[in-house]
């Protein structure tokens, strides 16, 4: 079943308020891919040739060969999971007059309450 016109602007607002409140949280919440590909390409380039230092050590009998080997690795599928930086939003949004409004009259919950209360009333009558 859709949503109305209504409950449709209620949760884009909830989704602003929670990436104004949380944005880690709101980006862990979306689901969008936010992996560079470069990023995945050279940490698997990175781990492919760990693993062949790590081969390698035991071979020419160079115990600091595996070691780097190791670090190469660990740090090229911490490189191939890792997420980019997210950049902050520009100042001029944050000075927008109804967000201004908006944390003056109370916090997310209390806004939420009130939006609960007003859609009783409203199906009550």
């Amino acid at each position: 079943m859709p949503l109305s016109e209504y409950e449709q602007r209620v949760l884009e607002e909830m989704e602003q308020q929670l990436r104004s409140d949380d944005p880690k949280l709101a980006d862990a919440i979306s689901g969008a891919a936010v992996r560079r590909p470069r990023n995945v390409i050279l940490g698997t380039l990175l781990g492919l040739a760990g693993v062949g230092l790590l081969i390698a050590g035991p071979l020419t009998s160079y115990l600091v060969l595996s070691i780097i080997g190791f670090l190469a690795m660990f740090s090229g599928v911490m490189l191939a999971i890792s997420r980019p930086k997210r950049v902050p939003a520009p100042a001029a949004e944050h000075n927008n007059v109804h967000e201004l409004k908006r944390k003056q009259s109370g916090g997310f919950m209390s806004k939420l309450e009130d939006r609960w209360d007003h859609r009783r009333e409203d199906n009550g009558r």
